[in-house]
């Protein structure tokens, strides 16, 4: 053997020298230029994997303890739950203050819109970014980072005096967003045993569902007590607490073989994802796709991502495998992501308003009200890969997505006397339902990228989920306006007319109107009716859109596995942790 390496039979006199020697030999075999008795296996790639030898032993102890991560693992998982938690609680906090904020800072119903938007349309473009430069340089790394500009935005957020300012906040803290969500999910699959990997990711998809239902409770308690800028206040202390944990508790990871980095990829992919959401977005405010903005945004999207998928096929080190699109199990996963977020949210975010205008409930008691939801699926998800091993991915997310989309159907019966117990255990059965769909797909979906490129995949997940989710939003807000506005166009005209245009665009603007009015006795019940009969559309389309995520499912998953398959995670060489 070449002078230059280290003497594998040699006793190292130290510590370190130990651990550089045990690297070098991973390294070495697993490049096939030695044998697993330390001989020369073979004279090709000596010169690169001399190369990485030498790297390796420039750069020191980098072998962490395999045992010590192990019996950290649920204490690491913890770790990532709450900084998950912690952005996605903000945005669902948010919309609880959002009437406050607009008193106190004299905000137009646009701004307070882009108050929202500005961080949904970074953190959506920038999502597949963050993941692959945690690839390359670190996931810790980049969910440290994303945490402290999270913190600090959220503390500039709260002392915003001016919607201006807390529009450039909130989208510095969809920058801080982008870079925490892939990270997390990207080190729960290299912290985690593939027998163990489902149910973490179980626990980590049930932690977006809780914040989904907190937000609301947390939001109006704090409204109750404190100013708006609470509500991002309360981040501050998390982060930092979040923060110290991470640096104690969770491990580096990065890809060994990162390759060249592709800027035209990773700039086409924010390019394109911005302008698609954008125009999705604008298309969910407006009510309509036949503005300008609205179809030129989403269909100049569309364009660059077509680019964008053009390029990587062509490039020699790309940002994104396109060939996973073939397998597929990876496709039907990210697609079933993506319809399941389209029905959950689009008639999830309006059944707020109806719990909060048609029934009266406060924000606290329309939080409470989703509890069911959080809390079937805080229990179901951890048991989802039991299941799956049991009767296979597809009769457990076929099923899931039945509950599913019978949850839905049955909100296309509510009306104001719905007993309380109904729209409780349809919650219930959602939160059933999704907790059977998303850990399965979302593990599947990891399971199909190589470890080395998890942050990839997982962007890819998270990505699916935004934009599924944002479409369902816009798209099944469209229809319910346009139902809404045709079925109130006659009850509004007891107003004066210079407010009746604008309030049929919505149950909540009409309600203020007819307050200011003082004809809220001649408004309220046809009003009722047509948003009523808005959200019975909403949720059979809803409901239909899980039933073709069925149909997905049956075609493209596979049944029950007859036994043992290694994924791509661990088909791929074991990456090197770092403490």
């Amino acid at each position: 053997m070449d002078g230059s390496l280290l003497p594998f039979g040699a006793r190292p006199r130290c510590a370190v020298a130990a651990v550089i020697s045990l690297r070098v030999r991973e390294i070495a075999i697993r490049d096939g230029c030695v044998s697993e008795r330390g001989g020369l296996a073979s004279s090709a790639g000596n010169d690169t994997a001399r190369k990485r030898i030498e790297r390796a032993s420039r750069e020191g102890p980098a072998i962490v303890d395999q045992a010590t991560i192990h019996n950290r693992r649920w204490s690491i998982l913890g770790v990532l739950v709450v900084s998950l938690l912690v952005v996605v609680l903000d945005n669902t906090v948010l919309n609880v203050a959002l009437r406050t904020i607009q008193d106190d800072l004299s905000a137009t119903q646009s701004e307070l819109e882009w108050a929202i938007n500005s961080y949904t349309l970074v953190f959506a473009g920038l999502l597949f970014t963050f993941g692959l430069l945690g690839d390359r340089f670190g996931r810790r790394r980049m969910l440290m980072l994303g945490l402290l500009l999270f913190g600090i935005a959220s503390a500039v957020s709260a002392y915003a005096s001016s919607p201006e300012q807390l529009i450039a906040a909130r989208a510095f803290m969809g920058v801080g967003a982008a870079a925490v969500m892939p990270a997390t999910l990207a080190i729960i699959t290299q912290v985690f045993e593939p027998e163990e990997r489902g149910r973490a990711i179980g626990i980590w998809v049930a932690s977006v569902g809780i914040s989904v239902v907190l937000g609301p409770v947390l939001g109006g308690a704090l409204l109750e007590r404190f100013w708006w800028g609470s509500v991002f206040l309360i981040n501050v202390p998390v982060v930092v607490i979040g923060l110290a944990l991470i640096a104690w508790l969770v491990p580096e990871s990065r890809n060994p073989s990162p390759g060249r980095l592709d800027p035209g990829g990773v700039l086409l992919s924010i390019v394109g994802l911005t302008l698609l959401v954008y125009g999705i977005i604008e298309g969910g405010e407006r009510a309509t796709v036949t503005d300008p903005l609205v179809w030129g945004s989403t269909l100049g999207g569309l364009a660059v991502l077509a680019l964008f998928v053009w390029f990587e096929r062509r490039s020699t080190h790309p940002a994104l495998d396109v060939g996973l699109f073939r397998n597929p199990v990876f496709s039907a996963s990210v697609t079933t992501i993506g319809l399941v977020f389209f029905a959950m949210l689009g008639t999830f975010f309006f059944m707020t308003f109806y719990l909060q205008i048609v029934r009266g409930y406060s924000p606290l008691e329309t939080g409470l009200m989703f509890l069911p939801f959080a809390v079937a699926q805080t229990v179901f998800s951890t048991f989802s890969s039991t299941a799956v091993r049991r009767w296979g991915i597809r009769a457990v997310t076929g099923t899931g997505l039945g509950l599913v989309a019978l949850s839905l159907l049955a909100m296309g019966f509510i009306d104001e006397s719905t007993p309380v117990w109904f729209l409780l255990l349809a919650f219930l059965v959602q939160g059933a339902g999704i907790a059977n769909v998303m850990p399965p797909a979302t593990t599947a979906v990891m399971a199909a990228v190589p470890r080395e490129k998890a942050g990839v995949g997982s962007a890819v997940n998270n990505t699916m989920r935004q934009v599924g989710g944002a479409l369902g939003v816009a798209i099944l807000g469209a229809v319910l306006s346009a139902r809404y506005r045709s079925g109130v166009e006659d009850a509004v005209g007891v107003l004066p007319s210079e407010v009746r245009h604008a309030a049929a665009e919505s149950i909540g603007t009409t309600m203020q109107a007819a307050e200011r009015a003082g004809v809220v006795a001649q408004v309220r019940g046809p009003a009722f009716e047509a948003f009523l009969s808005g959200v019975h559309w909403v949720a059979f389309l809803g409901a239909a859109v899980a039933a073709l995520s069925v149909l997905v499912v049956g075609v493209f998953l596979p049944g029950r596995s007859r036994g043992p398959a290694p994924d791509a995670a661990e088909a791929s060489e074991p990456e090197i942790v770092r403490s």
